[in-house]
């Protein structure tokens, strides 16, 4: 395992009580990269990233960060070096977009540093960046279950981490919101230097956007790489037992999975 990455864990036992979900799981996030970890379901995804973000503590192992075990550092310096973006959010009842925004800053506040032009222009930008900028009068509780997201991201981006954990980004969101939700995911890995986690359902979304996939079941690494090199129909079979064809996406040139009809039903058009 690479020692020096930012984000690793090591010797992990995962369990929620006595129920074990991952055992001596070892895990390398690679810096500057966009990661995403998939699977079947209860297989252990969001449970890594947990772990991984510090909500959730090993049983056994550590979880480190910049080279310290993750549990060793204040909670605020956590949320400066780390932001979280989990499956469900609540927000405090009647609170408005761009005060919830706002509180990504919190991590950046103190005593001798209250809330300042430069504090402004960061929720500005990332409401801007996540689409919510014309919302930012809105009550939180009004908006629909996409719109609560991306201004969930938009928080999450206010904390200007150079590590970003997500949890299931794209739930609520119809396909074309998907994607500007994963275009977007990409541009702060690409363009702003940002190393990203994702936990995502969709094997072809994970293909397309991934530079670094790690594939799980059972609690379980089976695989991890770039998406081109390990995914394969033998995988994508053993993993969700579901028989395949991998083929070259014609839009990026990325694996893109066929499921193969089972039910032998072949529709010819005039």
């Amino acid at each position: 395992m690479t020692q020096d990455a930012r984000l690793s864990g090591r010797d992990l036992t995962l369990a929620y009580d006595q129920r074990v979900i991952s055992r001596d799981l070892a895990v390398t996030i690679p810096d500057n990269s966009f990661t995403v970890i998939v699977g079947p379901n209860a297989c252990g995804k969001s449970t890594l990233l947990r772990a991984l973000s510090r909500t959730l503590k090993p049983a056994e192992g550590s979880v480190l960060l910049d080279g310290q075990v993750i549990g060793s550092y204040p909670a605020k310096e956590v949320a400066r070096r780390l932001g979280l973006l989990p499956q469900t959010s609540i927000a405090p009842d009647g609170i408005g977009v761009a005060d919830l925004v706002a509180r990504g800053r919190f991590p950046h506040q103190s005593f001798l540093r209250q809330w300042s032009a430069q504090d402004e222009a960061v929720v500005a930008e990332a409401m801007e960046s996540t689409g919510v900028s014309a919302l930012a009068d809105r009550s939180v509780d009004e908006l629909s279950g996409g719109q609560r997201q991306r201004v969930w991201l938009a928080m999450v981006l206010a904390q200007q981490t150079p590590l970003l954990l997500l949890d299931e980004p794209t739930t609520y969101l119809d396909i074309a919101h998907q994607m500007d939700m994963l275009d977007l995911c990409a541009d702060l890995h690409a363009e702003r230097g940002h190393t990203l986690v994702a936990v995502l359902h969709d094997l072809n979304h994970a293909c397309r956007y991934a530079t670094h996939l790690i594939v799980m079941k059972d609690g379980t690494i089976v695989a991890e790489g770039e998406p081109a090199t390990i995914v394969t129909a033998d995988l994508v079979e053993k993993v969700f037992g579901l028989p395949v064809r991998v083929i070259e996406d014609p839009e990026t040139a990325t694996p893109m999975i066929v499921p193969v009809d089972r039910r032998g039903v072949r529709r010819v058009h005039d």
